[in-house]
């Protein structure tokens, strides 16, 4: 499966470059968590934030909102589950209802996660 990992990002930052980084390394930690079940993790900012640079923009920029929630949206288009890190955050929230209304899996914890039988590589 491919694996959204949602939850905070910009929220409770305040604008602070630092806090979001400290965000986007909490989501990034549980990407191999995620990998390890035998499936794909993406986050998000991994395709919304180069796209931002590539504009002359970053995530505070008026810009941002055109970008951070249509690309989530665009994105969850593609994966098959979504796993929801604690923490408040819209855009979360935002991933989370859209999963549900396309019928994806929510999972709240890795271990919920089921894993994937392993496989031999061609």
């Amino acid at each position: 499966m491919l694996i959204l990992i949602a939850g905070p990002y910009r929220s409770g930052t305040d604008g602070d470059p630092q806090a979001a980084a400290a965000n986007l390394a909490r989501l990034e930690a549980a990407a191999w968590p995620v990998f390890a079940t035998g499936h794909l993790p993406v986050i998000g900012e991994w395709i919304a934030l180069p796209v931002l640079r590539s504009a002359g923009a970053g995530p505070t920029d008026p810009l941002a909102e055109q970008v951070l929630y249509p690309t989530a949206d665009r994105l969850l288009a593609h994966c098959d589950a979504v796993l929801r890190l604690p923490g408040a955050s819209t855009g979360a929230d935002q991933d989370v209802a859209i999963a549900r209304r396309r019928g994806l899996p929510v999972y709240h914890d890795v271990a919920e996660i089921p894993r994937r039988a392993q496989q031999e590589s061609v």
